[in-house]
């Protein structure tokens, strides 16, 4: 019943493996960036959902933005397998033709690579590894020390 969402928009994403991972990773890092933002809202609202919506804004940046997406990405390189770590490296290497505002480059590149395994594994419908990668970055973000 859970997963009910997911499998029906599932039923209507009809991408095949082949076809995901032909995907241009910046195709991947549109739709992970989406994703991982709806992620995001949804954790902070069963959280802390008394909060204003702009607290709750303050407080999802802090996830968000490219600079905590690459710690995070990086705090979880030992963890992703060989599929995912090509994923974030395609990420991270292509060319986006635009200019972070407010981040480094070097992170904005990685933030880069982790939206975009966020995209893939949404894509292939991994929802699992998804809810587990998910998790393991908040851990990263919420103990960044």
């Amino acid at each position: 019943m859970q997963n009910d969402f997911f499998e029906k928009i599932s039923d209507k994403m009809n991408l095949t493996a082949e076809e995901i991972n032909q995907l241009s990773p910046l195709v991947l890092a549109y739709i992970g960036d989406s994703v991982y933002e709806v992620l995001v809202r949804t954790y902070m609202v069963s959280e802390n959902g008394q909060l204003s919506v702009n607290k709750l804004h303050r407080n999802s940046i802090g996830f968000v933005k490219a600079h905590a997406q690459s710690e995070t990405v990086h705090r979880l390189m030992d963890l992703l397998n060989e599929d995912e770590l090509n994923i974030v490296r395609r990420g991270r290497n292509s060319k986006s033709g635009t200019v972070p505002k407010n981040a480094d480059l070097t992170e904005y590149k990685y933030a880069t690579g982790f939206e975009a395994l966020i995209g893939y594994l949404y894509l292939k419908k991994d929802f699992n590894r998804l809810t587990e990668v998910f998790f393991r970055a908040v851990d990263v973000s919420k103990n960044k020390d």
